[in-house]
C-alpha cells in the first residue's frame, strides 16, 4: 500500500488515482533565465524517484513538466520585471535566445543526474491563446476583473483561498504594501495578465490590449489540458506553495467548479553549510560547478541519502561522504554485475521466501512510506553486505538473483549508475587492481607460491579481500 504526505490534507494518505492504472502528474519546471543549481537537483531527483517507482508499482504515468519561458516576474509584488527580459538586456540576447540556452543546460545537467525527462514538456509561450481562453472563463464567472489593460483574480470571490498554505487573507493584506498594488482591488489579487507597455519585448494580442500572461497561469493551463480539469499529483518546491500553487488551485477550481489536485507533494529546500543558498551570501552553487568536483551521482546518491520532504544541508565535508558511500556501493557493484541476467522484466521474478524475495519487499515496504529513499539505500547495502559472503561456486543461483535484484532496484527505481558513473580514481582503482590479479595469477601458473601470496597479504593490508574459485579471482573492498 503506497502511502503519500499530501501537503493540502497535511496527512499521509493511501494513494488511491483517479483513474488506474493512470497516473497523471505535474510538477513545476524551471524558469530558465540561468543556470541550473543545487535546489533544482533536490527537486527534480526527487521527483524522478517518485516517477521511477510509481512505474516500478505497473501504473502507467504520463509526467509533464513545464519551461517557463515568459511570464516569472522579478518580486513577490509581480510589479518585477520578467525574470528572462531582466537576462536578455543583461547578456544583450533575445529572449527567445536566454530561454532555448537555459533550458538546454536544464536538460544537460538533468542528464548527467540520470533524471528521466517529462513525458511532455511543454514551454508557456506555446499556450498564450489557451491562458487567454481560461482568463475569459474566469472574467465571465466573476472571478476575474480587468484594470487598465491588466487583468486579476479576485481572492476575496475564491472562499475556499489559503486552504493549502494555511495562509488567512486578512493577514495578506496587512502584509502587502497598498501602494504596490494601485490597481488592484485587493492588495491580494494576483495577476492573470498583464499590460506590456511599448518597450516590453515579448507581448501577444488579447481582448484586453497588449499584454503577456501571469506566471500562474500557465501551469493551470498546461496540467489540465495534458491531464484533465482534476490531476493525480501536482508537484513542485515548498517554495512554490505560495503564492503559486495556492493560485494555480484558486483560479483552476474556480474556472472548473471541481478539485484540481488529488495529492499536493513538495520537496524541502537545500542550505548550504546551513544557511540559505544565496547569490548575495555567495554561496550559490550551480550544477556544472558542482560537477567539476564531485561526479553527478554522488550529488544523486547524496540527495537520495535524504527524504524529499526533509530540507537537506550541502557541504563540501556532506558530499565527501556521500562519496565514499557511493564508492563502497560502486565496488560491491562491480562484483555483482558479472551475475547479472540480460533478463528485462526482473522486479516480479522473485521466488517468495528467497532472501531476494526479502529484501525486495523490505525495499518496498520503504519506498511505499511516503518515498522514503534513505530507508531503501540500505536495504541495498544490506543486499551487497550479504552477497559478499555467499560462495561464487555453491551459491551462483543465489548470487544471480541478487544481482539482478540489486540492479533493478538501484537502477531502475533509485535512478543510480553503479558501474559507469565513476570517477576516474575509482576506474583507475578498479583497473589497477585487476592488474594486481592478473600478476599474482601468472605467479601462480608458475608456482611462485611466494610472490602470489604476497600480492594477497598486501592488498588484504590495503583493504581488498581476494577471492579464488572455479571461476576466477575476484576483489572485494572490505566495508
Amino acid at each position: 500500500m503506497l502511502k503519500v504526505y499530501n501537503t493540502l490534507t497535511k496527512q499521509k494518505e493511501e494513494f488511491k488515482p483517479l483513474n488506474p492504472p493512470f497516473v497523471g502528474i505535474y510538477v513545476c519546471g524551471p524558469t530558465v533565465y540561468d543556470d541550473p543549481h543545487l535546489g533544482h537537483a533536490k527537486s527534480y531527483v526527487s521527483f524522478d524517484v517518485i516517477i521511477r517507482f510509481l512505474r516500478a508499482l505497473d501504473y502507467k504515468v504520463r509526467y509533464v513538466q513545464n519551461i517557463t519561458d515568459v511570464g516569472h516576474l522579478l518580486g513577490d509584488s509581480e510589479d518585477g520585471e520578467d525574470k528572462i527580459i531582466q537576462k536578455a538586456r543583461i547578456e544583450q540576447l533575445e529572449p527567445v535566445e536566454i530561454a532555448q540556452k537555459y533550458e538546454r543546460r536544464y536538460f544537460e545537467a538533468m542528464d548527467s543526474l540520470n533524471v528521466l525527462r517529462p513525458d511532455i514538456s511543454s514551454r508557456a509561450t506555446g499556450f498564450i491563446i489557451e491562458m487567454i481562453e481560461l482568463i475569459k472563463v474566469l472574467i465571465d464567472k466573476g472571478f476575474a476583473y480587468v484594470a487598465d489593460g491588466n487583468v486579476y483574480f479576485e481572492v476575496a470571490k475564491f472562499k475556499e483561498y489559503g486552504k493549502l498554505s494555511r495562509r488567512n487573507i486578512d493577514d495578506l493584506k496587512e502584509g502587502t504594501r497598498v501602494e504596490v498594488a494601485s490597481d488592484k482591488r485587493n492588495a491580494a489579487d494576483f495577476a492573470l495578465w498583464k499590460k506590456a507597455d511599448a518597450t516590453h519585448i515579448m507581448k501577444w494580442p488579447s481582448p484586453w490590449g497588449v499584454g503577456y500572461p501571469g506566471w500562474h497561469i500557465e501551469c493551470s493551463v498546461m496540467s489540465m489540458k495534458f491531464l484533465g480539469e482534476t490531476i493525480d499529483i501536482h508537484g513542485g518546491g515548498l517554495d512554490n506553495q505560495f503564492p503559486h500553487h495556492e493560485c494555480e488551485i484558486a483560479q483552476s477550481e474556480a474556472a472548473t467548479g471541481k478539485q484540481f489536485v488529488k495529492y499536493w507533494l513538495h520537496n524541502n529546500m537545500v542550505t548550504v553549510d546551513g544557511q540559505k543558498m544565496s547569490k548575495s551570501l555567495g554561496n550559490f552553487i550551480t550544477l556544472d560547478k558542482l560537477f567539476n568536483d564531485f561526479d553527478p551521482m554522488v550529488v544523486r546518491f547524496f540527495i537520495l541519502q535524504g527524504h524529499y520532504r526533509s530540507p537537506q544541508d550541502f557541504s563540501k565535508e556532506a558530499l565527501e561522504g556521500a562519496a565514499k558511500g557511493f564508492g563502497r556501493l560502486s565496488n560491491s557493484a562491480e562484483r555483482l554485475s558479472a551475475f547479472c541476467s540480460k533478463n528485462e522484466n526482473r522486479l516480479n521474478v522473485t521466488e517468495d521466501g528467497s532472501k531476494a524475495a526479502e529484501f525486495r519487499q523490505r525495499f518496498f515496504d520503504f519506498m511505499e512510506d511516503d518515498f522514503n529513499t534513505a530507508g531503501a539505500i540500505s536495504v541495498l547495502f544490506d543486499m551487497v553486505n550479504y552477497a559478499n559472503k555467499l560462495d561464487i561456486d555453491k551459491d551462483e543461483k543465489e548470487l544471480r538473483e541478487i544481482s539482478d535484484l540489486f540492479f533493478q532496484l538501484s537502477g531502475d527505481v533509485l535512478g543510480l549508475e553503479l558501474t559507469k558513473s565513476r570517477k576516474s580514481s575509482a576506474e583507475n582503482e578498479s583497473k589497477l587492481l585487476d592488474l594486481m590479479l592478473k600478476l599474482r595469477s601468472m605467479a601462480r601458473e608458475r608456482k611462485d607460491w611466494e610472490s602470489a601470496d604476497l600480492i594477497r597479504d598486501e592488498l588484504d593490508k590495503l583493504g581488498y579481500e581476494i577471492r579464488d574459485g572455479k571461476q576466477g579471482t575476484t576483489w572485494v573492498k572490505k566495508s
